[in-house]
């Protein structure tokens, strides 16, 4: 944005806020998980060996843990963008007041949301994609990297020129778009033929999607109410519907995610034996 000046520096100023608080998911909550996710993958899956020729427990275990770890992120992400659709003005009242939420800060947060979907699933993908791929695989990627790179650069330019620094983050969305695409391509080769396919993780079942469409419609009716009224009753009363409908979506979860649940289950009991071995 800076080198292009495409952008005032108020509008860059009030893209930087917003990129602080966005990322304070991707930081505290899915890099952890990136991490924990690619030292997993890299001490279960020996790298040099295709599907066929892996061991059987270690290409089970594998496929599994993908499958309920892009199903965790799509969940917390689906969650981020839901809440974050109706509550991103009163969040940046609360933060910088009528400077931040009576301008485009709202619709950015708003945007930011997806962004932060997009790249958690990308996370998942890549984390899962380099620590399988063979030497030569990772430097064909790098060089479809720097072909990334060029597009986004473009893509930027182009967008924020012409929506602004909305424009931005959709070409960031577009960029993590890409690359899952390829890395989801790279999975989906890899476990060609195999009985379970973790992409699957991806899809969230029917009815969870129908709660999540209700909360958002609930809580967007209460922001539109928030902001006709705008006094402190109407905030708590816009935080109380969204405790409802949050306390809602964690319930639908706890129903129709149980494999879910139950392996984090697993992984937690797991670790805190690991903890107290040594």
């Amino acid at each position: 944005m800076t080198v292009f000046n495409v952008l005032s520096f108020a509008d860059q100023g009030l893209y930087d806020i917003i990129n602080n608080l966005g990322s304070l998911a991707a930081r505290f909550i899915f890099l952890p998980i990136e991490d924990s996710s690619y030292l997993f993958f890299s001490q279960t899956m020996e790298r040099n060996k295709s599907l066929q020729k892996q061991k059987e427990n270690s290409m089970k275990l594998a496929s599994e843990v993908l499958q309920h770890l892009l199903q965790a992120v799509v969940i917390i992400g689906v969650t981020f963008l839901t809440f974050g659709y109706s509550y991103s003005y009163l969040l940046l009242d609360l933060y910088g007041g009528r400077l931040l939420s009576s301008g485009r800060g709202p619709i950015l947060l708003r945007w930011y949301c997806v962004y932060v979907l997009v790249i958690a699933v990308n996370g998942i993908t890549e984390c899962f994609m380099f620590a399988t791929m063979k030497k030569e695989q990772v430097d064909r990627y790098n060089q479809k990297m720097l072909i990334f790179s060029v597009i986004f650069l473009f893509s930027s330019w182009q967008l924020t020129l012409h929506f602004g620094s909305v424009g931005f983050i959709w070409a960031n969305c577009l960029n993590m778009l890409a690359r899952i695409v390829y890395s989801s391509t790279y999975i989906n080769q890899y476990y060609k033929g195999y009985v379970n396919q973790p992409l699957t993780g991806l899809m969230l079942p029917i009815y969870l999607v129908f709660v999540y469409v209700v909360a958002l419609v609930v809580t967007s009716y209460s922001e539109v109410l928030y902001l006709q009224s705008d006094g402190i009753s109407a905030k708590l009363a816009h935080i109380g519907i969204g405790m409802v409908c949050l306390s809602a979506v964690l319930f639908s979860v706890f129903i129709f995610e149980k494999d879910l649940l139950i392996f984090m289950q697993r992984q937690y009991s797991y670790r805190k034996e690991k903890k107290q071995l040594t």
